[in-house]
């Protein structure tokens, strides 16, 4: 199962502004939040890589799924990796998954692949 999502980074800035980091903890760990540094850029790929694997799961971001079912980390090089709540790999019977994140001017695009 593939999901993709992509979202402007501004309309995070502006979520941010308004909602300052109780809004960063409505989608982000605290450890996604140490994580980001305050970048909004890397902030916005991560509420873009949590919504693209809600697509891949086929439910989007609600009562069988919720941001903090996920949590986002870095391997030693860098790359962005998808931590599962265990409910929900039992549930999903999820085996594997695999995500990528990238900006590109004013947006950020994330793609997730499930394997179950």
């Amino acid at each position: 199962m593939i999901g993709i999502d992509l979202i402007k980074v501004e309309r995070i800035k502006k979520f941010i502004d308004r909602f300052g980091n109780r809004g960063l903890q409505r989608f982000l760990s605290q450890y996604e939040i140490e994580l980001c540094q305050n970048n909004i850029k890397r902030i916005a790929g991560y509420w873009a890589v949590k919504e693209a694997i809600s697509k891949a799961l086929g439910v989007g971001i609600g009562s069988e799924f919720s941001f903090h079912d996920v949590e986002i980390s870095k391997t030693i090089k860098g790359s962005p990796v998808a931590i599962l709540n265990q409910n929900i790999i039992q549930k999903f019977s999820i085996k594997n998954i695999a995500i990528s994140i990238t900006h590109d001017g004013d947006y950020a695009i994330a793609v997730a692949t499930i394997n179950k």
